[in-house]
């Protein structure tokens, strides 16, 4: 600590104490100088308000100063105080953030290494897995689902098989999947979640099944799947929720990660499985090839090459999806389109029934996010046809 300032201090103390309303910048002048001389009380009130400020703020630059100097007030706190390590890591969240979108990967990197070291590590297996190294980020995956709680979460389970089958350890991705299909299943019986929700999951499963050579799971899981829609199609769902879009947005971009180029440390893609939680300037460069692959899709359609177009139009729906599949304004108006084009273009290739299987599973699951579960049963059903006649 160096010489202290005790005028500063004083009008520090008469700003706080004072009747008037303080500015966010005031606050934070003040508790500078009184954390100097009172940590314990002061230290916590200047990350709060350092982030406070941060958020605020539009220059990146600043935004960074400001969550680094959060992150250095949030390190100084005693250690073993209650509150340090939330304060910590909501500190760090903020810095890495900040130097991702900066472009200083890695130092956002050793920022999320300190997070995992505190408690929470989430966001460093969402970065190996933008990097491709995804047996890593299963690891921290395994190690926060089997952190003693009974249940897990659809997020954190989806993620970890994501993960799993990335690394290619299919037979563990489809497991662990299979976990969460069974919690949903007691879950939908007890109608405290959705059936659509149920499908989604089931028709993931039995691709995974497939990816794995698991033919007869998959085949008996596609069964179950085309058993729940037929229920939604007959009685619909039995209580009314609310926006469960981003279920499918996440795992309708799941499925297509197979048809991506494969994430590497130079070239990071985003963490499929998640809930968005992707470095800004990995989503962004995801989202920002959108024009590239309409224009892609374009020279596909002009040549006659039906394949690829259809492969390229599903890509861009995924894309499509995830930048706002999460809205439920017009959500069936706004996407019906791509799911139509995908089925239409599939059905001009007539030798090509695992295209046209796939089309029509995407339509199906897209029509039951909007709830338009009927033609979702009668979509699926051909689907399953498809795939069972070969």
């Amino acid at each position: 600590m160096g010489k202290i300032d005790h005028d500063a201090v004083l009008r520090a103390r008469v700003l706080l104490l004072g009747s008037g309303r303080l500015g966010l910048l005031e606050e934070v002048h003040a508790y500078r100088v009184l954390a100097e001389v009172s940590p314990k009380a002061y230290l916590p009130k200047l990350v709060d308000a350092l982030l406070s400020m941060s958020y605020r703020g539009r220059d990146p630059e600043v935004h960074l100063a400001l969550a680094a100097e959060a992150v250095e007030a949030a390190r100084r706190i005693e250690s073993g105080a209650p509150t340090r390590g939330e304060r910590l890591c909501r500190a760090l969240d903020v810095y890495q953030s900040a130097l991702f979108a900066l472009g200083r990967r890695s130092e956002g990197y050793v920022a999320c290494e300190e997070m995992a070291e505190a408690g929470q590590s989430g966001r460093l297996a969402n970065v190996l897995a933008e990097d491709g190294r995804f047996q890593e980020a299963a690891e921290l995956n395994e190690k926060a689902a089997r952190n003693g709680i009974p249940e897990h979460s659809f997020w954190n389970m989806v993620e970890w098989a994501a993960n799993l089958e990335g690394a290619g350890l299919h037979d563990a991705a489809s497991a662990v999947f299979g976990e969460l299909v069974d919690q949903t299943r007691r879950e939908a019986a007890g109608q405290c979640t959705a059936l659509a929700i149920l499908t989604w999951e089931l028709v993931h499963l039995s691709r995974m099944h497939e990816a794995a050579g698991q033919g007869a799971d998959a085949a008996a899981t596609r069964q179950e799947a085309l058993a729940v829609l037929e229920e939604l199609a007959t009685a619909g769902e039995p209580k009314n929720w609310s926006c469960i879009l981003t279920w499918w947005v996440t795992l309708f971009a799941l499925s297509g990660r197979v048809d991506e180029p494969a994430a590497s440390a130079e070239s990071p893609m985003p963490p499929f499985g998640t809930d968005l939680r992707w470095s800004s300037a990995t989503r962004d460069a995801f989202l920002g090839t959108l024009p590239e692959l309409e224009a892609k899709a374009a020279r596909l359609r002009e040549d006659g090459r039906l394949s690829e177009l259809v492969d390229v139009r599903r890509r861009i729906s995924i894309r499509v999806a995830l930048r706002e599949g999460h809205h439920p304004y017009r959500f069936g108006e706004r996407f019906k389109p791509y799911f139509d084009e995908g089925v239409a273009l599939a059905r001009r290739l007539p030798d090509d029934p695992a295209r046209l299987a796939r089309a029509l599973t995407d339509r199906s699951m897209f029509l039951a996010a909007a709830r338009t579960f009927e033609p979702a049963y009668a979509d699926f059903a051909e689907a399953v046809a498809l795939v069972d006649a070969r």
